[in-house]
């Protein structure tokens, strides 16, 4: 099965919550984009930090699980974000996760989420530990 159709097909629960889809994905890296809605956001209308954390995270846990031996999982043990600037409800963000360290006990990954017009949103780097 292609990577990306796996990760399509296969939803985490809180991925739908989000509203993410999957555009992209090999083992080298993942993108994905989710339209900012109301409900993820904050006062004034801009998209939540935790709702930036948790695209991020999905994002470095699909890549982790993409480059997974069989019969192995994986956990977020670090994660740290740089929010540099806002998303407007109702528009959408595109995260794209590339590998620092895809090692045999951790993999390190670095999401950049950013406006479709380009804008960026935030830097997010997590370690993913393979259990």
């Amino acid at each position: 099965m292609d990577k990306l159709q796996l990760l399509n097909d296969h939803p985490l629960p809180f991925a739908k919550v989000l509203g993410l889809r999957f555009v992209a994905a090999s083992e080298t890296g993942v993108t994905a984009e989710m339209v900012v809605r109301p409900e993820l956001c904050t006062r004034p209308d801009i998209l939540h930090g935790g709702a930036v954390m948790a695209f991020a995270d999905t994002l470095g846990a699909a890549a982790t699980v993409l480059n997974l031996p069989e019969g192995k999982g994986t956990t977020t043990i670090e994660s740290k974000t740089n929010f540099v600037g806002p998303a407007p409800v109702g528009a959408t963000v595109i995260g794209e996760t590339t590998p620092i360290h895809r090692g045999r006990r951790t993999m390190v990954w670095q999401t950049r989420i950013r406006t479709a017009e380009g804008k960026l949103v935030a830097v997010v780097t997590q370690t993913q530990m393979v259990l």
